[in-house]
C-alpha cells in the first residue's frame, strides 16, 4: 500500500471558478498560472481552461514554454516579461505576449531587430504599489515608444494593486485615479483587475482582468466580504496511519507544547511540512476526520501530524483526513499558521496530484 496523502484537484470547480471570474469582471480575463498554478498543476490546468478561457499568465519564459510542449496554444503573457534578447527572440517565436515594466525592457524591445513576430506588449505602470513599473509621468512617453516599435504588435495598458483585498481602503481608488490620469489620451486597451480587484472594485473593471487565487477558489476579501461563489479546487487528504493513548499530563510531539488534560486517543497523519502542511500551524487548527470535525494536537513534524481522536470513536487507522478543501477553509489554516493561502498552496509538494 502507498503512502496515502494526496492532493485532489478538482477540475469541474477550476472551470466554474474562472466563469465565475468571466462574468464577474463582465470582459476578457486572463488565467494566472504561475508558480505550476499556485501548486495546482500549470499543464492539467491549462488544457482543462484551454476550451474556455481567453489566455493565460505565468511569471516567466520558461513556464510559458512548458505550457506550449503541452500543446497549449492560447495567449500567454509573461508577468515579468523577458530578461535579456534571447528571451525575447523566444518569446516570439512562440507567440508569447511581455509585459515591460522598466526601461532596459524597453530598449530591448527598441533593438531587436530579428524577431520571427512583433510580441504583443503590456506596459506596466506603478500606480502606487511601488515594486514594478513605469512612474505615471513617463507612460505616455513609454506608450509612444512602443507604438512605433516594429517588434511591438498590440500595446496593453496595465497596473497592479497594492490593497484591493482591504475593500475599505481608499489605496485601490486612488491607484484607478492614478492610472486614468496617466493614461488619458492613450487609446489602448487595459488591464488593472486581479482577483481582488475583480471581485470588490467595479472600477477596476477594464478590457482584461487577471484571475489568480481566485481561480482556485480562495476568496481573497476578508471574510466580512466573501460571497460564497467560489469552490476549493484543491484537497489536501490523507488518513490515519496509526493511534496511540496519550495519559493525562502527557507532553506530545517536539518542544512537548502540547500536554493531555485527559486520556486521549490520538491519530498520526501521514502528511506533514515536507508536504506543503505548514509548521506554524498551531494546536487547535481544525481538520476534519471522515467529515467530522476534529483538531491538530502537537506540533507538525515533517512527515507527520497528530490529530484529536478523543470524541471520535468510529474514526481510526485508515480513516480519510482532510488538511483543506470543501470542509476545511485553507485560508483559515494559514490565518492560523501566521502566512496566506497563497503560500500555503504553492509549497504542496511531494504527495501525488489526483485530477478529477
Amino acid at each position: 500500500m502507498s503512502r496515502p496523502s494526496r492532493a485532489r484537484i478538482d477540475l469541474d470547480a477550476l472551470r466554474r471558478n474562472y466563469a465565475v471570474a468571466r462574468h464577474m469582471h463582465g470582459q476578457k480575463v486572463l488565467a494566472v498560472l504561475k508558480a505550476n498554478a499556485y501548486g495546482h498543476g500549470a499543464r492539467e490546468c491549462a488544457q482543462a481552461l484551454a476550451g474556455t478561457a481567453d489566455g493565460f499568465a505565468v511569471a516567466f519564459l520558461d513556464e510559458a514554454l512548458e505550457l506550449r510542449e503541452s500543446g497549449i496554444a492560447l495567449p500567454i503573457l509573461l508577468l515579468e516579461g523577458v530578461f535579456d534578447a534571447a528571451e525575447l527572440r523566444t518569446a516570439a517565436r512562440h507567440a508569447l505576449w511581455c509585459v515591460v515594466h522598466h526601461e532596459p525592457q524597453l530598449r530591448m524591445f527598441e533593438a531587436a531587430d530579428d524577431l520571427e513576430a512583433p510580441v504583443n506588449v503590456w506596459l506596466k505602470m506603478d500606480s502606487g504599489m511601488g515594486r514594478a513599473g513605469f512612474a505615471p509621468g513617463a507612460v505616455a512617453a513609454g506608450f509612444a515608444r512602443l507604438t512605433v516599435c516594429r517588434s511591438v504588435g498590440e500595446v496593453v495598458l496595465m497596473s497592479h494593486f497594492a490593497r484591493a483585498d482591504e475593500p475599505g481602503v481608499p489605496a485601490t481608488g486612488a491607484q484607478i485615479a492614478c492610472f486614468d490620469r496617466a493614461c488619458a489620451g492613450l487609446e489602448a486597451p487595459a488591464s488593472l483587475a486581479n482577483s481582488a480587484g475583480i471581485m470588490a472594485w467595479g472600477p477596476a473593471h477594464r478590457g482584461w482582468g487577471r484571475a489568480g487565487i481566485m481561480l482556485y477558489g480562495v476568496d481573497p476579501l476578508p471574510a466580512t466580504h466573501r460571497q460564497g461563489r467560489l469552490r476549493p479546487v484543491m484537497t489536501l487528504e490523507s488518513e490515519v496511519f496509526a493511534e496511540r493513548l496519550l495519559e493525562p499530563h502527557a507532553a506530545l510531539g517536539y518542544g512537548g507544547g502540547f500536554v493531555a488534560q485527559r486520556r486521549m486517543r490520538v491519530g498520526l497523519v501521514a502528511v506533514g511540512y515536507a508536504d506543503g502542511y505548514p509548521r506554524a500551524a498551531p494546536a487547535g487548527t481544525p481538520v476534519t476526520v471522515h467529515g467530522k470535525p476534529s483538531r491538530i494536537i502537537g506540533r507538525v513534524s515533517m512527515d507527520m501530524l497528530t490529530i484529536d481522536l478523543t470524541d471520535l470513536p468510529e474514526a481510526g487507522v485508515g480513516s480519510r483526513v482532510e488538511l483543506w478543501g470543501a470542509s476545511i477553509d485553507v485560508n483559515q489554516v494559514a490565518a492560523g499558521a501566521g502566512t496566506i493561502a497563497y503560500e500555503l498552496l504553492c509549497n504542496v509538494k511531494r504527495v501525488p496530484r489526483v485530477y478529477a
